[in-house]
């Protein structure tokens, strides 16, 4: 160590020590920084920072062993050959540049590598140009001094080289530069210090540099220092460049600099756009590209940005181009940017799309619909037209049977169907879940609207058979003619749905056109369903009780509750008017359940032998919470449930078979009896018969009003009863009116009667005896039959 530092402090001249780590300063600064450039930049330019690197640290190093070389003060003089010079400091370059080689990631063992050969690099740089040296001496080498200068060289640059891949800021530049000079420097003095001159007369002796040897050394630190401040310039300027390219790749837009008419500087946007290598690109003129949508040359001058469309076949992209002036390498010059709008406009013409279409069947939607019934209202020819107002029939069982995914492959269905029937220049449009409406033009009417309605129901029929498919459903058409039936859009759509709801209460499945005629029934209409709304409130409904008797002895065995609605207005209005209105409009729920709780109120003053009937609607059937319901109006009114029967209608079977059993299962243990009313007229009476245990049949009464004058009619009433004997129920025959009906019930065996003949239906007599409700003519005749 002393040795050392005595060969430095008295061997060697002072300033040129100090310029010599000046140089090592400057190289390795240079160096590292050129390094961490060159790790900075893209692939295919790196391999030429690296060798730039390489070169700066080689010569740089090299340029710091000679220098102190220079420096040195012995007693023997010493000249350096030329070519074992050179040869020195071209293996300092080489080997630096196999080090940064080496140096491939950030990993430790990477970093190791890189020392080592840098650490070999500098001492064969050492001892190469050791050999340049001639003198009258022999040069003998002390190596373990020498070797341990290496390995602290090898852990100096281990650290520098570590520090340079994963530190960060310009302490990943600086710390290894410290580190530089501390290898360099430790393994030349350890060397300088290790190396004897030990004179030999034999040899020839060297002039001395004199003062030569001050020029060469500032000419030496003044190229290396020149190469270094170049070469930190240049990674400056470079990386702004650099950054300045990236940053104009970076960008969306295509950017082109034009010069005299031709491309003279593009990015790498601009030839993806142009799909085309930049080098094809250099020189042509824009125009050869692009077409401007207003036919001026490209780089004409506009306050505005303007679409343009590319020059090449079958390529339907749309650009959008903004020109400005610059000046770029002192001259005038235009930037042209170029943006690709094609997946814009696509994504904007999909929003219109989507705006103006259902999302599910495509069709156009209730705003594209009214925007094209406006403009067919608007022209001034008043050329006629026809609006079709579409309802589907049994969508809402399918939908809520089969569930959503099934409603929408149905909505699909009719969607195509719809399409099929409509020609080019109609509007088919879906406004509402199974709402359909169509706009027929240019064709003459009624004709026209006529024909497609008939074509419609025909496609209906065959694509949607409702007897082979359980999830077909049906249509209904309604028709309104411009301007016969509306002079306005409003006017038109309304008349369509009244035309609709007539084809609706008609029968369904067909199509009516609209006359002014509906307008009133639908008026009145809809002002019942707005009084029901409000009927029970007001007190407006009442219950009216009609008596049932046995054939065997005429006693009273008990009544059946029917509702009625005294219109504050219109008097009393039927139930087959107002019941269908309740259904409809599902006021029939609360309805009825208000019917069966004052029912069960009434007869629970009763006595105990009188039974009472409620008929309940096959809408209440969609209510899972309607056997709860009954338990809890059993609860409330304190009746005994053997009392109550719930007459039930075969429609409700018909509507969700399954479902309705199961209810009425529920209900029957409560207690509650069920009967099986209007019998006979449904399509499956007896599998209704055979899946649930009724406790009594009725007789639908259009069959006993036959019975006289029908022998079909009697035969009927015959085979049902006989059907009710065989399956233990008693069978109950409504709506006599006659005595000889009455007589004719008896003798095919009905077990009880209710009519007219017996009494109407009136308020309940309770708390007092029943039985002064009834017909004591009639009930005479029963006894004495």
């Amino acid at each position: 160590m002393f040795k050392v530092l005595e060969c430095v402090t008295v061997q060697h001249d002072q300033p040129f020590v100090v310029l010599a780590a000046s140089i090592s300063f400057a190289s390795m600064f240079a160096f590292f920084l050129l390094l961490a450039r060159a790790r900075e930049c893209t692939r295919s330019r790196r391999d030429n920072w690296l060798a730039i690197s390489a070169f700066a640290g080689g010569v740089g190093v090299w340029a710091t062993h000679f220098v102190a070389m220079l420096a040195y003060s012995g007693t023997v003089a010493i000249e350096f050959d030329f070519t074992a010079t050179v040869l020195s400091a071209a293996t300092a370059v080489l080997g630096f540049w196999l080090s940064l080689h080496l140096l491939k990631g950030a990993a430790l063992k990477y970093a190791l590598m890189a020392a080592i050969s840098a650490t070999l690099s500098i001492a064969a740089m050492h001892f190469t140009g050791m050999s340049a040296i001639k003198a009258a001496a022999d040069i003998h080498y002390d190596l373990p001094p020498i070797f341990v200068g290496g390995a602290i060289s090898v852990l100096i640059l281990l650290a520098a080289f570590w520090f340079v891949t994963n530190a960060s800021g310009w302490s990943r530049i600086l710390l290894p530069t410290v580190g530089g000079i501390l290898a360099v420097c430790t393994l030349h003095f350890t060397a300088v210090a290790s190396t004897e001159l030990v004179p030999n007369p034999t040899l020839p002796a060297a002039d001395p540099l004199g003062i030569g040897r001050l020029w060469l050394v500032v000419a030496i630190a003044a190229v290396v220092c020149s190469v270094a401040l170049a070469t930190i310039s240049a990674v400056f300027i470079d990386r702004y460049m650099t950054d300045l390219k990236g940053f104009a790749n970076a960008t969306l837009d295509g950017l082109v600099v034009i010069r005299d008419g031709g491309i003279v500087e593009m990015n790498a946007r601009f030839s993806e756009l142009m799909r085309r290598s930049e080098k094809s690109l250099m020189g042509i003129e824009p125009d050869t590209l692009l077409l401007a949508a207003d036919g001026l040359p490209v780089c004409a001058r506009r306050a505005e940005a303007i679409e343009a469309a590319p020059r090449f076949p079958n390529d339907e992209r749309i650009f959008e181009l903004a020109v400005h002036a610059i000046e770029y390498q002192g001259r005038p010059c235009e930037v042209l940017a170029v943006r690709d709008l094609t997946e814009k406009r696509a994504a904007q013409r999909q929003i219109e799309h989507m705006a103006r279409h259902d999302a599910l069947t495509d069709l156009p939607n209730r705003m594209f619909f009214e925007e094209r019934l406006a403009n067919a209202v608007a022209r001034p020819s008043r050329e006629p037209f026809a609006v079709l107002a579409l309802d589907l029939d049994r969508f809402k069982a399918v939908n809520d049977i089969f569930g959503h995914a099934e409603g929408d492959r149905v909505l699909k269905t009719v969607s195509s169907i719809l399409k099929r029937c409509v020609n080019g220049i109609d509007t088919a449009a879906r406004i509402g879940g199974d709402e359909f409406i169509i706009l027929q033009v240019g064709v003459p009417q009624p004709r026209g609207a006529r024909k497609l309605s008939e074509k419609i129901l025909e496609a209906f029929r065959l694509e949607l058979n409702t007897v082979l498919d359980p999830t077909a459903v049906g249509v209904s058409i309604g028709v309104a003619l411009y301007p016969n039936d509306g002079k306005d859009a409003e006017a038109i759509r309304h008349a369509a749905d009244i035309a609709l709801y007539r084809a609706k209460t008609e029968g369904r499945g067909l199509f009516a056109f609209y006359s002014p005629e509906m307008d009133q029934e639908i008026r009145e209409r809809r002002q019942l369903e707005a009084d029901l709304r409000h009927a029970m409130v007001r007190g407006q409904i009442g219950i009216a009780y009609q008596p049932l008797f046995a054939t065997s002895d005429g006693r009273c065995t008990g009544y059946e509750a029917l509702v009625r609605w005294n219109h504050p207005e219109r008097g009393q209005i039927p139930p087959d008017v107002f019941i269908p209105i309740a259904e409809e409009t599902g006021t029939i729920v609360a309805l009825g359940e208000w019917v069966l709780r004052e029912a069960c109120r009434t007869a629970a003053e009763w006595e105990s032998h009188l039974s009472i009937a409620v008929n309940l609607s096959p809408v209440q059937f969609r209510l899972v919470s309607l056997p709860d319901t009954v338990r809890s109006v059993i609860a409330e009114t304190g009746l005994d449930p053997t009392r109550l029967e719930l007459e039930v209608t075969e429609s409700a079977l018909m509507k969700d078979r399954l479902t309705t059993l199961e209810l009425l299962r529920r209900m029957k243990k409560s207690g509650v009896r069920i009967v099986m009313d209007d019998f006979g007229t449904g399509y499956s009476s007896l599998s209704n018969l055979q899946s649930f245990p009724f406790d009594k049949i009725k007789i639908d009464r259009s069959f006993i009003t036959s019975m006289e004058t029908d022998v079909s009619a009697r035969a009927i009433v015959r085979a049902i009863v006989g059907l009710g004997r065989s399956l233990d129920l008693p069978v109950v025959a409504e709506g006599i009116e006659t005595f000889d009906q009455h007589r004719m019930v008896i003798e095919e065996g009905c077990e009880q009667v209710q009519g007219f003949l017996f009494g109407r239906p009136a308020n309940a007599p309770a708390p007092i005896d029943p039985s002064r409700c009834l017909n004591k003519t009639a009930v005479g005749q029963v006894k004495a039959s």
